[in-house]
């Protein structure tokens, strides 16, 4: 141990030499026990020195020693013993003492991090003052036992050839990931906020990272590349470590490399693929060489996404993945268990974990907090429910606040928002971890998406988003009035602008209400298909559940009165409660305008980092601008929708002008963002789909929106007009186009075909006759299929076609179990690859003894091709050529007392 103390003497021995304005000798007595204890030193000795101190490390006391003496060490070392042992029985490893005796301080960790945590403390203390404190007596640890941040190994757009999540660790893809200068700028900035855990996520890390001796052809990456990601890893594990920060790889289920996928003639990630033998040993002999390999880094488990059922899910995780950990410690005559983590996410973890914690112990549990984005910490149902049954399971539950959809590109970083939710993560879903994405641009990692040059990184850019997320993980019952005072020093210091910081930070906390509360009671999803910040069509406010609302968004989030629910309740005369439409659009636009008023009152006063405020401020009248272009959107709305019973064209002519000034809004909005962005979504695939398609990289900017805005209200007064002039939706409405019929060659034995028409069945095995049909589909013919076998077995359909296909596909529009659940990006990140994300015809067909039916399609290309579903009703109502284009509507086939679709006026 004591080369590694005159290892420390020797780091610093030229600084020492240089330093000047010293004023008095500081002896740090250390055994250096650890790597933690060691580079805590180091860090406390660099303060020390900058401060003027005559800094010196020894490995024992020394009684001739003058001036200040820092003792370094553990609870109940001989180097500690003056601080009292109970404190051992109350203090976590990560929880520590700091207790000063006449000429003396003791620092004492619970563990080697709660002397890391000491030491850090000691070092604010001292930046605090400028000197060493005279008196201190500090007891502390964290309330949440894993604080962890993640970085993706994503990418913007999918590599050519491969699908979402399957990018290889590679210098071209990652040049970031090579860079060790930058990894110790983001590990420092972890362990400066108390951080102990980085995930890092991917679809297949260890075709990367390792080579499994029955499978040479699985690495995706050549032997140069490969050599470089064992450096690279060994050294980000090693100094990670010494900032008691815990590396967790994080993979999906069932995900397998490209080259392997080949060989054995199979798709790299199939929703509908059972469990295949050859992959099932393949992934558990890779995670037994990742853990031979790398013993002390976790795993995070995401079975959902690429698995096809429960049960699946179950035996994967007991046979397969927890099989593989255990043969690596085997292979090592290791019995330590290194920590599992298992996503709740897209499965049910309780059954997973139930049938998990008998044959393994160390095993955690995590999901997301308000789905992938940050909408409130007023929690209900399944954002309550579910974590509480997992954090009830006798393991730690760590909550993830994932992806953040609403919030970028934005700078978002409100304090009050933020401790709140870490407060509603504790009480509400007995959380005692937390896991935290980027606040912006995690698919471009490490970049934000400001357009600068160079770029921001977005570790600096969102510095607030980390500080103030450790903060509150670390002890989150703070005093509110308290929190005001810290944060305006932090603000104040931070733009050298003193008591102004109480300014900037009401800003934040201003415009940090307006894009959750827009979304938790406008949007479409929590989930990452829908960049909020860029606004929503008509259509989507007016007609919500053509877009395919995700089930639990709604009840989770806690609005009462969504937009058609409280359109009919105020048609009706009825009393409104909760979060109203109304009150919801006046208070964004309020927040805005006293976040512009706080941030202006702060300008004159900033002396510090002058660049990032003005982008700050950019920023604040960004949000202003978007809550009242949204407002006068939902004002719009709230008009159409009374149309919808009044028949009075009059509550379109009122919409009109609200209609207009949310395009006023938004042009203002993309004069702030045409210079300083390059986007606002970070995902630019064919998953993003509300507002509208991000496909081929395209619609990720406010002005590339505005045209699609401004078509929008063109296409409302000309229907309004036709309307005034004839008042007779009818006639105003457009005859829907006559879909032809496709010629396919269906391959399936016995295929039996029904006409779409009036008192057709649609099942061979069960009752649903059809009682009307949408006027497009009525050339076309559907498949006559088994409900029996759909429920069973699901849905395969073989077929080939000398062009390319659209096939229609009906999903009931229910929460049924028997029906087969449409696609959703939410919980299976390939829903998108066919176009099917999206309905395209809403109530397209009327079976009585059924449910309504939303139209899908899936395009393929020429030849032979298979059409598989899951298990669950569903029908196949006919093939188009590929090139047809769908205009989005409703037909309005429902006994719903909803009224008639008003969607149409806005196409």
């Amino acid at each position: 141990m004591n080369q590694s103390i005159n290892k420390i003497a020797v780091s610093f021995l030229v600084v020492l030499l240089m330093a000047c304005g010293r004023h008095e000798r500081v002896t740090i007595i250390t055994k250096g026990q650890s790597n933690r204890e060691v580079f805590a030193t180091q860090k406390l000795v660099e303060s020390l020195t900058e401060k003027g101190y005559d800094t010196q490390v020894l490995a024992n006391p020394d009684s001739n020693k003058d001036g200040i003496q820092i003792i370094i060490g553990q609870i109940g070392d001989e180097l500690t013993k003056e601080v009292a042992t109970h404190e051992i029985d109350t203090l976590s490893d990560e929880g520590f003492v700091i207790c000063s005796f006449s000429d003396k301080i003791v620092v004492a960790g619970a563990g080697s991090s709660g002397t890391l945590y000491g030491c850090l403390e000691l070092i604010e203390q001292l930046n605090k003052t400028g000197e060493l404190p005279k008196e201190i007596n500090i007891t502390d640890q964290p309330e949440m036992g894993m604080r962890g941040t993640c970085i993706g190994l994503q990418k913007t757009t999918y590599l050519p050839g491969r699908h979402v999540y399957e990018y290889p660790y590679t210098p071209e893809s990652f040049p970031w990931f090579y860079d060790k200068e930058l990894w110790i700028k983001y590990l420092d900035m972890m362990v400066e906020n108390r951080y102990n855990s980085l995930y890092l996520w991917n679809g297949h890390p260890f075709s990367s990272l390792v080579k499994v001796e029955d499978y040479p052809y699985a690495v995706e990456v050549d032997e140069e590349t490969f050599k470089k990601n064992e450096e690279i890893f060994a050294f980000l594990t090693e100094e990670a470590d010494k900032r008691g920060i815990w590396v967790i790889q994080m993979f999906y289920n069932i995900i397998i490399p490209k080259p392997f996928a080949e060989k054995h003639g199979l798709k790299t990630q199939d929703r509908n693929r059972g469990i295949v033998p050859i992959i099932a040993d393949y992934t558990r002999k890779s995670i037994a060489a990742f853990i031979e390999k790398y013993p002390h880094v976790g795993l995070l488990i995401t079975l959902g996404e690429a698995m096809n059922t429960i049960d699946d899910d179950v035996e994967w995780f007991t046979k397969t993945i927890l099989p593989g950990v255990q043969d690596g410690l085997d292979s090592l005559g290791i019995t330590e268990e290194p920590p599992v983590v298992l996503r709740g996410h897209d499965t049910d973890a309780k059954r997973v974990m139930e049938a998990s914690l008998p044959i393994y112990k160390n095993l955690y549990t995590m999901y997301k907090y308000n789905g992938e984005s940050l909408v409130t910490y007023d929690l209900h149902e399944d954002w309550e429910r579910i974590p509480t049954a997992l954090s009830q399971l006798g393991s730690m539950h760590i909550s993830n606040v994932h992806i953040l959809a609403n919030l970028e590109p934005f700078r978002y970083g409100s304090p009050n928002f933020i401790q709140k939710s870490v407060i509603a993560m504790a009480d509400k879903q007995g959380a005692k971890g937390l896991h935290l994405y980027p606040q912006a641009s995690y698919w471009d990692w490490p970049y934000a998406a400001d357009k600068t040059d160079p770029r921001l990184l977005e570790m600096d850019r969102d510095w607030i988003w980390y500080q103030a997320w450790a903060r509150y993980s670390w002890k989150y019952n703070r005093e509110r009035a308290d929190e005001i005072d810290y944060w305006t020093d932090v603000l104040g210091s931070y733009y050298d602008c003193g008591e102004n910081g109480e300014e900037i930070m009401t800003a934040y906390d201003e415009m940090g209400e307006i894009a959750p509360k827009l979304l938790r009671n406008f949007g479409i999803s929590d989930g990452n298909r829908q960049t909020l910040l860029l606004g929503m069509f008509m259509g989507q406010l007016v007609n919500p559940h053509k877009y395919n609302v995700y089930a639990y968004f709604w009840p989770a989030s806690g609005p009462k009165e969504v937009l058609p629910v409280y359109a009919k309740r105020e048609w009706e005369g009825l009393e409104h409660s909760g979060e109203t439409p109304p009150l919801i659009a006046q208070q964004v636009v309020e927040h805005g305008a006293k976040a512009v008023e706080a941030i202006d009152k702060a300008a004159p006063y900033i002396k510090g980092n002058t660049q990032e405020f003005e982008r700050l401020k950019n920023d604040v009248y960004c949000y202003n601008a978007f809550a009242n272009f949204f407002a006068e959107k939902v004002k719009a709305a709230m008009l159409v929708l009374n149309y919808k019973y009044s028949n009075d064209v009059q509550d379109l002519e009122k919409a009109l002008p609200c209609l207009e000034k949310s395009v006023e809004y938004y042009r203002n909005l993309v004069d702030l963002t045409k210079d300083t962005y390059l986007y606002a979504n970070s995902m630019q695939t064919q998953q993003r789909r509300i507002p509208i398609s991000g496909a081929e990289g395209k619609n990720k900017t406010w002005e590339e929106l505005l045209v699609h805005y401004q078509t929008e209200l063109d296409n409302f007064k000309r229907n309004l007009d036709m309307l005034k002039s004839k008042n007779d939706q009818a006639e105003v409405m457009k005859k829907a186009k006559v879909f032809e019929p496709l010629k396919v060659t269906v391959l399936n034995k016995n295929v039996e075909w029904f006409p779409l028409e009036k008192g057709q069945k649609v099942y061979s095995d069960s009752k649903g006759t059809i009682e009307a049909v949408s006027e497009d589909l009525v050339k076309l013919s559907g498949l006559k299929l088994s409900s029996k076998e759909q429920l069973e077995n699901g849905t395969t359909i073989r077929f080939k076609s000398d062009k390319p296909v659209k096939i229609l596909v009906g999903y009931f529009n229910t929460n049924s179990n028997s029906a087969l659940k449409p696609p959703t990006l939410e919980t299976n990140a390939n829903a998108n690859d066919r176009g099917q994300a999206d309905v395209k015809i809403a109530n397209a067909l009327l079976i009585p003894d059924l449910y309504p039916v939303n139209i899908y399609t899936y395009l393929y290309e020429a030849g032979e091709n298979e059409l598989i579903l899951g298990k669950g009703r569903a029908l196949i109502l006919g093939f188009i050529d590929g090139n047809e284009d769908i205009t989005v509507h409703d037909a309005g086939l429902t006994n719903s007392d909803e009224g008639p679709a008003v969607d149409w006026l806005f196409y």
